[in-house]
């Protein structure tokens, strides 16, 4: 796809080579350590008043892990990155670090849903309101953000895959004074980089394409030095929710294959959200990459997306007829998924938790993973053949 050589090529250089390993070694070893220690007390009594930066606890820095966060820094753009044992230990450790008690939040509608029960839920009952806009009305956001405290945007979005101009929108935000916030885990940074766009912090599900072997949980936020330092500082050595050594092992494992894995579920899930949409059953496909252009700030698409059948579908029925894609949370492996909206929409995680976020209940999400565009397709077209209602 045009557009792509530069970022592609660059992303590709980093993941394989760019950081000095120990011992020439081609796979850094992992510091699996709690903490390290001090050659006398005054080195210790000199680091505790931040006049000599070292390596103390692995709860706030331990080399492997910030190996990871050096990567993905790169590969951002950014200044800086800091790795959480989350996804939703990045989303909320960034967005505490900002907000307080009283403070407003602009937020793109159809964002992952557990990010939009945590601005409802738990955020609300803190006295942080959130205001939801339509991404792609630049009047709307305009309007929203006077004496918000940030804007949080996810591009394209969750389960809608709604994508934005995320540069308009950052310059919006900007001219306001507010701070930008914005999940890249569907792109990932191979294929959009909200930093050159204008996005103050990036966010980033690990446990997706950047794992991409469905083994480790993590997150992972990257942006400005000065905001990271002040996740780094304010949030991240109370909440606890650090990013351990051996699941940064396995991250910077994933990110060695990352643009390669990225090109085969573009591939694959570009030829069956084109089936798709041919589908008679089908009413709409909510893909990203079917029009003749990628939307403004997109090299390339990823491997999820969503569909909504017509009404002569049974879609619990149908989920239960897929073979290889299999029923299941999350996505970015190997293995392709199938999630309904209807069961999102009913999750039941909490008080009051079970919220509308947006999405009707014909509407299926879909991980297209690497078992190959065709037999993928025979397992869909099988399994809404022998689900549709006579």
């Amino acid at each position: 796809m045009s557009g792509r050589d530069d970022p592609f090529k660059r992303a590709s250089v980093i993941v394989a080579h760019d950081g000095a390993y120990p011992y020439d070694a081609v796979v850094p070893p992992i510091v699996q350590t709690s903490l390290f220690t001090f050659g006398s007390c005054e080195e210790m009594a000199s680091t505790y008043r931040g006049e000599r930066q070292r390596y103390v606890y692995s709860r706030t820095t331990n080399p492997t892990v910030r190996l990871f966060e050096e990567k993905i820094a790169g590969l951002e753009g950014a200044d800086d990155a800091i790795g959480f044992a989350s996804g939703m230990g990045a989303i909320s450790g960034s967005v505490l670090a900002f907000v307080e008690p009283g403070d407003r939040i602009v937020c793109v509608k159809h964002v992952y849903p557990d990010a939009y029960r945590l601005f409802e839920t738990l955020l609300k009952s803190w006295n942080v309101s959130t205001t939801y806009v339509d991404g792609l009305d630049h009047e709307a956001v305009a309007a929203a953000l006077p004496g918000a405290k940030l804007f949080y945007m996810e591009s394209p979005t969750s389960w809608l895959m709604q994508s934005h101009n995320v540069a308009a929108l950052a310059k919006l935000a900007k001219a306001n004074g507010v701070v930008t916030l914005i999940d890249n885990s569907w792109a990932t940074p191979v294929f959009q980089q909200p930093v050159t766009l204008g996005v103050d912090i990036v966010l980033h599900s690990a446990s997706k394409y950047i794992g991409g072997h469905s083994d480790v949980v993590a997150g992972v936020a990257a942006g400005r030095v000065d905001l990271i330092k002040q996740i780094r500082t304010k949030i991240c050595p109370y909440l606890g929710a650090k990013l351990a050594p051996f699941d940064a092992w396995l991250l910077l494992r994933g990110l060695r294959t990352l643009p390669a894995r990225m090109q085969a579920h573009e591939a694959a899930a570009l030829s069956v959200a084109r089936r798709l949409a041919a589908h008679p059953r089908v009413a709409k496909v909510y893909h990203p990459g079917l029009g003749n252009h990628l939307p403004a700030g997109l090299s390339g698409t990823s491997g999820l997306f969503s569909f909504e059948f017509d009404s002569t579908v049974d879609i619990p029925a149908f989920c239960d007829a897929t073979k290889l894609f299999k029923l299941g949370v999350s996505w970015g492996g190997h293995e392709s998924l199938v999630v309904p909206a209807l069961v999102t929409r009913g999750q039941a995680a909490g008080p009051n938790s079970a919220l509308d976020f947006g999405v009707n209940e014909n509407v299926v999400r879909l991980h297209v993973g690497l078992e190959g565009a065709d037999a993928l397709w025979d397992d869909l077209s099988n399994a809404i053949t022998g689900s549709t209602r006579r």
